[in-house]
């Protein structure tokens, strides 16, 4: 009896190595995923056989060549017509920019236009907003001031007090005549059920899931979440940033205590562009067949004189849109170089792009929280941030609570701010919005928060650094490890 039961267990182990072989080769031969996103998955598939398995299979999708997003012949035609417009009339010198550094960074400005398929505004104003609690005091008071539509899409809505109020404004706001749509994504926001959001639909709401489930506990697109949180209201108001919708996010959680997040409340022709966003997104997940051309109906006002580029980026297509605006950032630095990030996950190029600004005098700050919301991102981050340091970058960590901020601040005269972290995942797994900002003025007071914030923090010295212990370095190297994956 235990000959034949070892003899089973034998051939069980033998097939799931098999099985994980042929996995291997697939990835190394078919998928040609970068050498150490294949070095990572051969390391789990052998390491865990059986576990192996089930997360490839969940994981490591490739949506790479699916055509999510689709516009039509005529949009197409109608968007690069605009594009090579605008490229043609800043190319020539027959465009009049509104401040000094949309001008000084018009190489970035092209960069976007050319490889993102980014219009540049000028006539923005932003607001920012640290604190959460402010953050939904704005939005819920536009939402309540919303006289013909809310496109709106978070990638965390919870079932708590924050997310029915949210919820409940919004039905209301429907049941008023109001045009409401509302787009969240199916793994990030799990705890919000059809149940929870039946009055809103009684009340003519319209909600849709991005990539929903195709079984009740099984999603096969659970690596790819859309992780953009993107409001437009009445196509005059926009919010874009880090914050999600709940209770620890107004800093009612005690595991976290202060959240401190950066998002933005946008007026100008740049809310038309998220607004594009938005629709596109909303297409695919509700099939509902809306024109895009209906984000730029109405003619935009003069509400500022900030320039602004909306950057999104996303798991269906390799271009990496947003970490490709952050390289060209950090290697036209002259002066300095701020970050504020709750995960600090750089692939080689970004990584490179660091090294030598740092080692080229320029002065690279990077902030990161104190504690950790995902383990082996957070020991991944702190492996990292090691490297720069002792370059002689500045690391501190912030202690006043937890940091979600997602800002990239050069030279005093640009900055980005929105839902990318600076990991991989936010480069190739999520999907993603910025906003990249050309105004000296805007950029000093998000220097100025920055420079708030180090009050709150402690800077991370060499000797700290080098002195922790050893269960720390062993965390940071297996982290390290699985950084492709994570």
């Amino acid at each position: 009896m235990f000959s034949i039961a070892f003899l089973d267990m034998s051939a069980l182990i033998t097939g799931l190595f098999l099985i994980n072989f042929i996995i291997a080769l697939t990835i190394i031969f078919l998928e040609r995923k970068n050498p150490s996103a294949t070095l990572a998955w051969i390391m789990i598939l052998f390491l865990v056989p059986a576990a192996g398995i089930i997360f490839y299979f969940l994981f490591s999708q490739n949506i790479a060549r699916q055509r999510i997003f689709r516009m039509t012949k005529y949009e197409e035609a109608i968007i690069n017509a605009s594009l090579n417009e605008q490229i043609t009339a800043i190319k020539r010198s027959e465009f009049v920019f509104s401040n000094p550094e949309s001008k000084k960074w018009q190489d970035m400005i092209r960069l976007h236009q050319s490889y993102s398929e980014s219009f540049f505004t000028q006539d923005n104003k932003i607001t920012v907003l640290t604190d959460g609690n402010h953050k939904f005091a704005s939005l819920l008071k536009d939402i309540r001031n919303a006289k013909q539509s809310i496109n709106i899409m978070y990638f965390i809505v919870k079932n708590d007090s924050m997310g029915r109020l949210l919820i409940d404004a919004l039905t209301a706001k429907a049941r008023e005549g109001v045009e409401v749509r509302f787009l969240i994504d199916a793994m990030g926001s799990r705890q919000i059920s059809k149940k929870h959001l039946e009055p809103f639909k009684e009340a003519g709401g319209q909600y849709a899931y991005f990539f929903p489930p195709m079984f009740k506990y099984l999603n096969l697109k659970l690596n790819y979440r859309n992780h953009r949180k993107l409001v437009v209201i009445d196509g005059a108001v926009g919010y874009l940033g880090g914050f999600n919708v709940g209770n620890e996010y107004v800093g009612k959680k005690k595991k976290f205590g202060f959240w401190r997040d950066t998002h933005l409340r946008l007026m100008g022709s740049c809310v038309q562009d998220m607004n594009a966003r938005f629709i596109l997104d909303w297409r695919f997940a509700s099939k509902e067949k809306l024109v895009l051309s209906q984000a730029y109906y109405d003619e935009p006002f003069q509400a500022g004189t900030t320039g602004i580029q909306i950057v999104s980026c996303g798991p269906d297509s390799s271009k990496e849109e947003i970490k490709q605006g952050y390289l060209k950032m950090i290697s036209s630095a002259k002066k300095n170089i701020y970050i504020q990030t709750p995960y600090f996950v750089p692939d080689a190029s970004i990584l490179e792009s660091l090294k030598m600004a740092v080692l080229s005098g320029v002065d690279v700050r990077i902030m990161i929280p104190c504690m950790p919301d995902h383990m082996f991102v957070y020991w991944a981050t702190y492996s990292y941030v090691g490297i720069l340091l002792n370059l002689g970058a500045k690391i501190y960590i912030y202690d006043n609570g937890f940091l979600h901020a997602k800002t990239v601040c050069v030279d005093g005269e640009i900055a980005s701010i929105g839902s990318a972290n600076f990991d991989i995942r936010s480069f190739k797994l999520n999907f993603e919005a910025n906003a990249f900002i050309y105004d000296a003025a805007e950029v000093y007071k998000l220097e100025a928060i920055f420079e708030t914030d180090m009050m709150h923090s402690h800077e991370l010295t060499k000797h700290l650094y080098r002195s922790r212990p050893v269960m720390i370095k062993f965390k940071e190297s297996v982290s390290r490890l699985l950084s492709d994956l994570l």
